[in-house]
This record gives C-alpha cells, sequence and structure tokens, in this order.
C-alpha cells in the first residue's frame, strides 16, 4: 500500500509538470528514504486528480505509525514539506521558466508562477480554502471579512519542543532569502518546496515569492535579500514605483514602520502586494486638492474610515516627490486639538502606510496616515480598536486591514458557532465562559434584530461582525468622520500645501 501512495504522489508530480519522467527513479528514491523503506513493489498510483493533500495524508500517516515523526501539528509539516521539496524545481529552472513568461507578459508570468506555488503545495490553498469570508456593505463600499482558520493551531507538543530547540540566528528572519530550501525545525517553518523570484528594486538585489496563507487573490510578498529593518523615507515611493513598473497589474504596499501601527515583521525591509482590488482602491476622492509646488499631481482626501490621501500622476519622479513631503511634514505634525503628536518623550509618533498601483497610464499611491501614541486609558494605541471592540478584534490594524480586509482571529471560527446556539437558545453568555466577551455585544444585537432566528442568525452575525470591522478602522483614523475631525483633517492638507 505504501508503495502505491509513494507512486501515487510521483504520478501527481508528473501529471503538473513538476518532474519529468527522466526524474522518476531518482525522485521514487529520494521518497523511499524520507519514508525509510528498503524495498519497493511495482505498482500503480491510480492518481485520478486528487488534492495534493489527500495525497500527503497516508504518506503522513504512515510515518507517524512507523515512529519517524511525532503526531504534531508542526511534525506534519515539516514532513510533508520534505516530501515536496522532493519534487521541486531548482531555482534555475523556476526563475529561467518565470523570465521566459515574463518576456510575454507579467501576467502570465505571476499566473504561471502562483500556479506551480499551489501545486508544489507551498501555497496552502487546501487550507486557505478552510477560512471563513463573507463580505459587508457599508457607506465606504464592499469590506472584506475573513476569518483566519488556515493555520493550524499551536500543539502543546510542538510548543514544548519550540522551548527546546537550540537557538539559531539562521536564517535570521523569515523573509530571509537563505529560507529557500530550508528543512525547518521547531521554531522555524520548513521551506523545501519554496523558490523565490530575483528581481531589481532601486538598484538593489530583491525577491518575490507568494505567502504561504494568503488573505487575498496571489498575496506575495516583497523582500530586499538584505536583513534590514523596515523604514517608511523618500526611497520606499521610488520601490514601490519600480515593483509596480515590474507587475502593472499588481498592487503593493508597505505596512507603517512604527510599533503598533505596523502590524508586520519590522525586522526585515518588505512590502506586500498581490492580484486583487481592495474595498480602499475602489474608494472616491471625497475632497480634491492641488499642491501648487507638485503641478502635475492630482490629490485629495478619499472617502474612506481612517484618514488617506491619494496622489496620482503620469509623472512618477515627481509623485515620489510628492508623497516623501506629504510624509516629512506629516512626521513633524502636531494638533493638539486632534491629539495627534509627532513626539512625546522623544518617541516619535506619527508615519504613513503607503499603498502603490497603476491606474491608467497614471501611478497612483494611497498615504494612509498612521499615529501609535498611547495613554493609561489606551495602552495599546489611541487610534486603535476601542475595548468595547477587543471580543471581536485587539489584535494590530496594520496594511491588509487598512485596505479593507479584516483578518480575524481563527477563535471566532468555533465562537460563531457556540454564540448562534446560545442566542438562539436564550442562554446568558455571561455564564459560558468561551462567550463571556460577547455577552455585552450579542445583547445589543438582539436588541437590534428581532427577526433573529434559526433561518436569520448566521447572516445577522456576519453582518454584525461586519459593522464591528468598520468600527475598527474608524478607531484606526488619526482624523473622525465628524465635522470637527475633517476640519483638523484639512489643516493638515493646508500645512502641505
Amino acid at each position: 500500500m505504501i508503495c502505491e501512495n509513494v507512486q501515487k504522489l510521483i504520478d501527481y508530480a508528473l501529471a503538473n509538470s513538476l518532474i519529468t519522467r527522466d526524474d522518476e527513479y531518482v525522485v521514487r528514491n529520494q521518497l523511499m528514504e524520507a519514508l525509510k523503506l528498503t524495498d519497493w513493489q511495482e505498482c500503480t498510483g491510480n492518481y485520478s486528480g486528487e488534492s495534493i493533500d489527500d495525497i500527503l495524508a497516508p504518506l503522513i500517516s504512515y510515518a507517524i505509525e512507523n515512529g519517524m515523526i511525532a503526531d504534531t501539528a508542526n511534525s506534519r509539516d515539516l514532513f510533508d514539506t520534505k516530501l515536496m521539496g522532493i519534487l521541486t524545481p531548482m531555482p534555475r529552472e523556476i526563475i529561467a521558466e518565470f523570465r521566459r513568461l515574463y518576456a510575454e507578459s507579467p501576467k502570465k508570468a505571476t499566473d504561471w508562477y502562483f500556479d506551480i506555488s499551489q501545486k508544489l503545495n507551498y501555497v496552502r490553498a487546501g487550507r486557505i480554502a478552510k477560512d471563513m469570508k463573507w463580505l459587508y456593505d457599508c457607506e465606504y463600499g464592499t469590506l472584506d471579512i475573513t476569518i483566519n482558520c488556515s493555520k493550524p493551531e499551536k500543539d502543546p507538543r510542538d510548543i514544548a519542543a519550540a522551548r527546546n530547540q537550540k537557538a539559531s540566528a539562521y536564517p535570521k528572519c523569515q523573509l530571509c532569502p537563505e529560507n529557500a530550501g530550508f528543512p525547518g525545525h521547531a521554531t522555524h517553518p520548513a521551506r523545501q518546496n519554496l523558490r523565490p523570484i530575483p528581481l531589481t528594486v532601486s538598484g538593489e538585489e530583491w525577491q518575490i515569492q507568494y505567502s504561504p496563507y494568503g488573505y487575498y487573490n496571489e498575496h506575495c510578498i516583497v523582500f530586499n535579500e538584505k536583513h534590514i529593518p523596515m523604514k517608511i523615507d523618500r526611497s520606499v515611493f521610488d520601490k514601490l514605483f519600480d515593483i509596480i513598473d515590474y507587475l502593472p497589474h499588481y498592487m503593493v504596499g508597505s505596512n507603517a514602520d512604527l510599533p503598533i501601527v505596523g502590524g508586520s515583521i519590522l525586522s526585515h525591509e518588505h512590502f506586500q502586494g498581490g492580484g486583487y482590488t481592495f474595498a480602499m482602491a475602489k474608494a472616491p476622492v471625497e475632497t480634491p486638492f492641488s499642491i501648487p509646488a507638485y503641478p502635475n499631481v492630482e490629490a485629495g482626501i478619499l472617502k474612506w474610515p481612517m484618514s488617506v490621501i491619494r496622489v496620482s500622476s503620469t509623472d512618477r519622479h515627481q509623485l515620489a516627490e510628492c508623497c516623501n513631503d506629504i510624509l516629512v511634514k506629516w512626521r513633524a505634525y502636531s494638533d493638539e486639538s486632534a491629539f495627534i503628536f509627532a513626539e512625546t518623550d522623544r518617541v516619535p509618533h506619527n508615519t504613513i502606510t503607503p499603498i502603490a498601483r497603476r491606474n491608467g497610464d497614471k501611478y497612483e499611491c494611497d498615504l494612509v496616515l498612521r499615529n501609535n501614541i498611547t495613554t493609561e486609558d489606551r495602552p495599546l494605541g489611541v487610534f486603535h480598536p476601542k475595548p468595547s471592540l477587543h471580543h471581536i478584534k485587539k489584535e494590530n490594524i496594520g496594511l491588509i486591514e487598512v485596505m479593507g480586509l479584516a483578518v480575524l482571529p481563527s477563535r471566532l471560527s468555533r465562537e460563531m458557532v457556540m454564540l448562534e446556539k446560545a442566542m438562539l437558545g436564550g442562554e446568558d453568555l455571561r455564564g459560558i465562559p468561551e462567550l463571556t466577551c460577547h455577552a455585552e455585544w450579542a445583547a445589543d444585537v438582539l436588541a437590534r434584530h428581532p427577526e433573529f432566528s434559526e433561518s436569520t442568525a448566521r447572516g445577522i452575525l456576519e453582518q454584525e461582525i461586519g459593522r464591528v470591522f468598520l468600527e475598527v478602522l474608524e478607531d484606526a483614523g488619526v482624523y473622525k468622520r465628524t465635522p470637527e475631525g475633517q476640519a483638523a483633517f484639512m489643516r493638515f492638507v493646508d500645512s502641505v500645501r
């Protein structure tokens, strides 16, 4: 049986052009070595289009049953990645095919690269499909709501193994180029099936790869080969425009470079991009304005729950200068009446989240104003979800959420099922430990929705969670959507002009 399962994996690799017939014996022997097989029985794999997860499952079970690996999530992931690494072409082959297709069109190249990243199970399509997703329509457009169910939860045995793992500085982080082919261990994921594509950004060597647990279509990471910290400065805009010149069908943006509002790995310079149009990209300019120093740049305040200035131009150099001018002025800007402070006790607070894209013949850049100031009452950040929203979203608001896609914690998938049942049964949520945090919110939902029933419950809960996410974005906005808030926003705009 095990030989049949191995052969099925080989046949999968052949059918998906990961290997050729010339590779078969070598691949078989490497798989046998990984599974500690000393004998082979000729057989047919009977591959008939099964998913890669279904093909790998019996091989992982065999390894567990025969004491090769522990029965934990991390051990399984390390092992199945090891098997897929045997089927993965060398970097030179992947890069050569990408470049061949790129010569025809950038989109052809990324279509192929994303497809093979899924076939190699680097992009875990089977797990991503488990994420819960729905839409929430509001005055700002249609927001994307997702509950992250794709990443496996930590097993206590994996946590214990991580504590005992010998410390290592190789690779320095999960974004370093040394990750390609890395076998992984208790505290670092396996990457034998990772094959990044090199590109040049502002004269430097960078690479691009997809996210294993992408939150949106073709969610990619573009990273500097050097392990240097994130920094938002003049050079960022040239880098973003270089990337969209190289991949004009993608958007690309950067997380902010300060704690609390950064929401990502700040120790390694990188951007996130992909082939998806977020709600923020569709948002209209609500208040246009001109900046005399940049006559070729169109500018305006976006109709969006957060505080966003959109600038666009056919002249990327002038646009980059304009973006930097706004950044420099925002970093130094204070307005006590709006509780905007550039710094306190020599700790800087102002930065931006920049997002770039092509819009026809124009370069377009959205500059999201961010501030990470904290107070005794709001230790997680003044411009952070208020405590009453933490039962849904407590984590930092990073680039993806800024653009209108909620990434909510996996616990909500279980809690929604429990909530629905308890609310329909009229139970006191304060007596259910897992649901206590939702009690006040659930009571309000029921008061506003007398139609709450078995047929409507799930839809109402989804929409109300969407409503919470909208409040989260409004909280993260440094200028509120009130007459006073918008007047304060215009005071900053006037300082730019």
